[in-house]
């Protein structure tokens, strides 16, 4: 339903995103990995003057079992405000959530009921494959013109390639595939871009078989995961470059690029390198030859000793805890760059006022592979998991993450369970757990948990055209 007005959670600039009203809800991907149950949303009461703060107050449960929720997103978002952008007039109201698995996609309104999201909408995985030739739909992101929606695999079967599909903003159907020239691009996993050059950025995971059945050892230490990133004329939706960071750089995964629509850098993730099983993150810039595009590392995160005994099977050759960066979020002012190790169970901070001077500044500890560090409310219980997806709020205040990294690859790390919780931080001179804000096990049913949305957008959720 078209508005007279833009929507209020809409925001020109990052400048006005940071000054607005603290969330009230938190919205959580819940999934099942036994596939015997149906995944659902969770929301989380987000407001510390509430009776029900950390509680979840919401639950929709999916009509299917089997699609593993992973990432989703808004319809709409700060983007619609942009120049260009045909449709001025959306609302901020429907979450669009795939299902990694099943290449479902549903469509949830939550205007109504905020803390009870109804499902309106399902696309079936032929709806995708027919029309856009994709499957496995992972990342959404609300484009000044469209839905963009990622996926890892191609239809019908195939392995490959992966890519963006387009989704209608009123109507929620899969347009098509978004390029039209995709150059050497096969593997796919994240996208953003910088919408005032007409930039967009994507990175490397790998094929279905790849990943869903957990990390395979050979193609890892064959260099076979992804290990590049693209560059793409947005408005042409052609292919144009590719940065290779080296084959011992193993997924280069989430993008975050600067809030700020007159800076032209971000940063990637890199979960690890086969070389010593150090993570890193780097930082793409134009070339410095003004033709083109680079890409720095600009931070280094070692492996920790660990006593073989303590580790899974995997990891128990090598002696050692790998950090597993598999998430970073940047925070909307551009100033802090949180970090996601989750092998070794830590959030790290660092400020990213100068980019390729990263200053580590500040870390908090929960859980790990081996260090399985307690939740302040609950000293005496030993948690799994680590820090993993994270959602920084628009003024940057709150930090919220979650633990589950997905199904096969916690039996892996984790075998002898993962658990599910969910912690906020607040983030000022230092990084703190909050005591009174820890769901976890039963609160979400014996589902795990992955992404977290805030009510009204966050720090990885809108992109923005005014400075």
């Amino acid at each position: 339903m078209a508005l007279w007005k833009p929507d209020p959670s809409f925001y020109a600039s990052p400048r006005d995103a940071a000054g607005a009203p603290p969330e009230r809800l938190a919205y959580v991907a819940a999934f099942d990995r036994a596939a015997e149950r149906p995944d659902a949303i969770a929301v989380v009461d987000t407001d510390p003057g509430s009776a029900d703060f950390g509680r979840v107050v919401g639950w929709t449960e999916l009509p299917h079992i089997g699609d593993e929720l992973h990432h989703f997103g808004w319809n709409a978002c700060s983007s619609a405000l942009c120049p260009a952008a045909p449709h001025p007039h959306v609302e901020r109201r429907y979450l669009i959530v795939p299902g990694l698995r099943s290449s479902r996609v549903y469509v949830l309104d939550t205007k109504a009921g905020p803390r009870q999201p109804v499902i309106t909408k399902v696309l079936q995985p032929d709806e995708l494959a027919g029309r856009a030739g994709y499957s496995r739909p992972h990342t959404v992101h609300c484009g000044p013109d469209g839905i963009y929606l990622s996926a890892l695999g191609g239809a019908d079967g195939a392995e490959g390639p992966g890519g963006i599909a387009v989704l209608d903003h009123t109507t929620f159907d899969v347009r098509g595939a978004w390029e039209s020239d995709r150059g050497p691009q096969f593997l796919a996993y994240d996208f953003w871009w910088h919408l005032n050059q007409d930039v967009l950025v994507t990175s490397e995971w790998g094929t279905p078989s790849m990943i869903e059945d957990g990390i395979v050892p050979e193609l890892l230490l064959g260099r076979k995961y992804g290990h590049a990133l693209h560059f793409w004329d947005l408005r042409r939706r052609k292919h144009v470059q590719r940065v290779d960071l080296g084959d011992q750089y193993q997924m280069p995964l989430e993008l975050r690029p600067a809030h700020d629509p007159t800076k032209q850098h971000g940063f990637v993730g890199v979960v690890i390198s086969v070389e010593d099983l150090s993570a890193s993150v780097w930082v793409w810039h134009p070339a410095g030859s003004g033709d083109g595009w680079a890409v720095t590392k600009v931070i280094d995160i070692p492996a920790e000793p660990a006593d073989p005994a303590l580790l899974p099977d995997a990891l128990k050759p090598f002696g050692a805890v790998p950090p597993l960066v598999t998430d970073i979020d940047l925070s909307v002012d551009d100033r802090w760059l949180y970090v996601s190790c989750w092998g070794t169970g830590e959030l790290r901070r660092y400020d990213v006022s100068d980019p390729f001077h990263p200053v580590e500044a500040g870390a908090v500890q929960l859980g790990g592979i081996v260090r399985r560090a307690p939740h302040p409310s609950f000293p005496d219980e030993r948690l799994a998991g680590g820090p993993q997806m994270v959602e920084v709020s628009r003024d940057g205040r709150r930090v919220y993450v979650t633990n589950s990294l997905y199904g096969a690859w916690d039996d892996q790390f984790y075998p002898d369970g993962v658990g599910a919780w969910q912690a906020l931080l607040h983030a000022g001179d230092a990084l703190t757990l909050d005591e009174r804000f820890f769901p976890h096990g039963e609160d979400f049913r014996g589902r795990r948990v992955h992404q977290t949305r805030l009510q009204g957008g966050d720090a990885s959720s809108d992109s923005y055209c005014f400075p």
